[in-house]
């Protein structure tokens, strides 16, 4: 180890953000739920793990926000109705007991969707089959259905149900922050991504019209809630069911994108990638992190991607992030800010723990376990 983790292990405050060091750990689906969207406490337990290792933040996996699409798999939380939503409360007390904050990551699944209990279809923003199959460790099976084209009355619907949901995650369950889902092929995403969304009204088209419904919901969330909480959106090329993936316009996506997210009042912008500190482009030099702290200049930025070490995590945020999220280092070290503390070897993640999903390749786990 380096004597630089100093810059790791320092607070981090501004527009709410408040935490102890730049460490966080990434949103990872857990389906640990009950059938009807209640937490769990083996959901609790896990999560109690991290703060009490010293993290200052943990980004919830995807909660579904409403009763009709948004729901994406079996055993999946969600912040639906207020009993949901009363049933975090505690849980979040506690977790700030230790020092952490809990931000609340709220997810439409869309076309994604391969579980839910409200509805027998699904719906995207064009009635485009998404590639790939469905994940047979979250109880999927066989090709993703064809979903149908969303109305504007379904969109409307969508936009609310984040609305409603951020409102119930700080008014009821005391979270400290929103982190709303647009990437990892999920709505937002396929809304935004010009593959699955050949729209020829206001939301499709080009990347700025495709960008804007994202937008949108930022400015619902933030105009509900005000300030009381950081209001911020996790971004990505790739998807859970195409890692590959690839903005079609390079650099002028990224200008576009993260120059209208910021437009809209955005707090934070959590952007992921498979290896966060490659070049976002071929043929180019900078980093989706560096790009978006080009094109997003007061915002606050959370890298993530195979952040697996002192020395990736030191890289990332001397190119622009603020703050760090780590997946397959934090399940492996619980307790990763007081090993960085102590100059202590992280311990290296073995996908065993994961059974029994750990025969699927690497890149395709980081995907799974976003981040």
């Amino acid at each position: 180890m380096t004597d630089t983790n100093s810059q790791i292990l320092s607070p981090y405050d501004k527009k709410g953000i408040t935490v102890r060091n730049r460490v966080a750990v990434a949103p990872m689906t857990r389906i640990t739920a009950t059938e009807d969207g209640q937490p769990t406490q083996t959901m609790f337990d896990y999560y109690m793990r991290f703060a009490k290792g010293g993290f200052g933040l943990v980004t919830t996996e995807g909660i579904y926000t409403d009763k009709a699409f948004s729901q994406g798999y079996r055993f999946q939380p969600g912040l639906a109705d207020d009993e949901q939503a009363r049933a975090w409360t505690a849980f979040n007390q506690a977790m700030n007991a230790q020092g952490t904050l809990v931000f609340a990551q709220l997810m439409h699944a869309g076309a994604l969707s391969q579980g839910n209990v409200y509805r027998n279809h699904t719906v995207g923003p064009s009635a485009i089959r998404p590639k790939g199959k469905q994940m047979e460790f979250y109880f999927g099976e066989g090709q993703y259905p064809e979903p149908k084209q969303m109305t504007n009355a379904e969109i409307d619907e969508a936009v609310q149900g984040f609305v409603d949901a951020a409102q119930r995650a700080v008014k009821i369950s005391g979270f400290n922050g929103i982190e709303i889902h647009g990437a990892n092929g999920y709505l937002l995403d396929q809304f935004l991504t010009a593959e699955t969304n050949h729209r020829t009204d206001r939301w499709g088209g080009d990347t700025k019209a495709r960008v804007q419904l994202l937008a949108n919901v930022v400015m619902a969330v933030k105009l509900n809630i005000g300030n009381a909480v950081p209001v911020g959106i996790r971004i990505s090329q790739g998807k859970v069911n195409d890692f590959t993936s690839k903005w079609q316009d390079g650099e002028a996506d990224a200008e576009v994108i993260f120059g209208t997210l910021a437009a809209s009042g955005v707090d934070f912008i959590h952007i992921t990638e498979f290896e966060a500190w490659q070049p976002a482009f071929d043929g180019t030099k900078d980093s989706l992190v560096a790009l978006a702290r080009r094109f997003a200049p007061n915002v606050t930025l959370i890298a993530n991607g195979s952040l697996h070490t002192e020395e990736r995590m030191e890289q990332v945020l001397s190119t622009g992030a603020d703050i760090v999220t780590v997946g397959r280092a934090a399940l492996a070290n619980p307790d990763l800010p007081k090993i960085l503390a102590s100059k202590s070897e992280p311990r290296t993640f073995d996908g065993s723990i994961l059974q029994p999903i750990a025969h699927i390749k690497e890149q395709e786990l980081a995907m799974r376990l976003h981040g």
